[in-house]
């Protein structure tokens, strides 16, 4: 009996296999399920606008410029895209690799772009600046620059010029931008809500939407950043290559401010030790406290500012603080400019667990609120204090 079901069991494996070698995958409904599955479309939008305002803000171009790039799920499959937008009027489309034959260009004649792009810094300050000795300086910066572009543009290599010829002759032949590119730029005529809407399509015939709200905003001028006279204390370092270091910290009268700092001088210069952060000149405050630092910043309304500098003590033995002060313009004096109302912000560091003679940065964050202008005003008590390198950014 027992050898009998044994036989029954190898007749019927024998029969499953048999009938498993005659399925054909080819055949329909037998074999691997269909594939049912949309493609997945997403795609990644990068708003690469561009604009420039005059000195009094005044918008002189805008382009209104977004780098769209498609994708999906689909890593192998042959896939088709499709964009759409709305509203439509006004909208025209850029081939994605126009931008990166252009920078190509531009890094070929580095040293030509640099000196143009110093030429236009200056060209931009110039219908707005109304101090005449600024002008003249600014006119005669611009005639030199224009004398090293020449020189530099006689300079090119021949080689230079050839790959230069070659990136133009590639960007004449670059095909239009289509809707049916998976990356390309939208170039929108204004501000607006736009609707934009992706689909891809695969191999099999597949397809599926999605969709976006983007919003083009308007362009803003860029915060301007103030301009700080002699930030660093060194000599020749005003805007004609004059100065003493601090002459642009002077208060409008000694008695009422009081005097203006000393210049501490290291001829080591930034290096190891005690010297200083930035060349070769410090403000150097008095342990009596009657001197101060005081200059007058122009200011963007609304912008929130960062203010960097360095300190540093001489002597540990007494307590001795410097007060590095934003001040309204308001003030008419040195004890108004400590009332409150005043007081736009301030910053007091001392000499507590502090290192003789070395310095340490600080940072002073401020708001603008309505203040088209204010004074930094700086001020010390107890020990002599010094103060080195300034500097100024807008916090983004």
């Amino acid at each position: 009996m027992k050898k009998h079901i044994k036989n029954l069991k190898y007749i019927v494996l024998v029969v499953l296999v048999s009938l498993t070698s005659c399925l054909d995958d080819s055949l329909p409904n037998v074999g691997d399920l269909p594939d049912f599955t949309n493609p997945t479309p997403f795609y990644n939008v990068e708003d690469v606008s561009t604009s420039s305002f005059d000195c009094n803000d005044v918008e002189i171009s805008a382009n209104y410029d977004f780098n769209f790039q498609a994708g999906s799920n689909l890593a192998v499959n042959g896939t088709q895209y499709q964009w759409a937008v709305t509203p439509s009027d006004g909208v025209t489309f850029i081939n994605k690799d126009l931008p990166i034959l252009k920078q190509a260009i531009q890094g070929e004649l580095a040293t030509v772009v640099a000196i143009e792009n110093e030429i236009a810094k200056l060209e931009f300050k110039l219908p707005c600046e109304t101090n005449a000795a600024r002008i003249a300086v600014l006119e005669s910066q611009i005639a030199g620059l224009k004398a090293d572009l020449q020189t530099a543009n006689n300079n090119l290599s021949e080689t230079t010029l050839q790959n230069v010829a070659n990136l133009e002759a590639q960007i004449a032949a670059l095909p239009a931008a289509t809707l049916q590119d998976r990356e390309l730029i939208f170039s929108f005529p204004k501000p607006d809500v736009y609707t934009v809407s992706l689909t891809v399509t695969d191999d099999l015939g597949k397809s599926e939407t999605t969709e976006k709200l983007i919003t083009v905003n308007q362009a803003v001028p860029t915060i301007a950043i103030p301009e700080i006279g002699e930030a660093s204390f060194e000599d020749g370092s005003l805007f004609d290559g004059t100065g003493d270091g601090r002459d642009s910290w002077r208060s409008p009268s000694s008695s009422r401010w009081g005097s203006v700092f000393q210049i501490n001088t290291d001829s080591n210069g930034r290096g190891e030790g005690n010297d200083l952060p930035d060349g070769v000149q410090a403000a150097k405050f008095p342990a009596d406290g009657t001197r101060t630092g005081y200059q007058e910043i122009a200011l963007t309304p609304g912008a929130t500012y960062v203010l960097t500098y360095f300190t540093t003590f001489d002597g540990l033995n007494t307590f001795g603080d410097l007060t590095v002060a934003i001040v309204s313009t308001n003030a008419n004096s040195l004890d108004e400019a400590r009332l409150a109302v005043n007081t736009i912000a301030s910053r007091t560091d001392n000499n507590v667990g502090r290192v003789d003679n070395v310095f340490k940065k600080h940072a002073l964050t401020f708001e603008a609120g309505t203040n088209e202008s204010a004074i930094i005003l700086i001020t010390n008590t107890g020990v002599e204090s010094r103060l080195d390198a300034f500097e100024i950014i807008v916090k983004q």
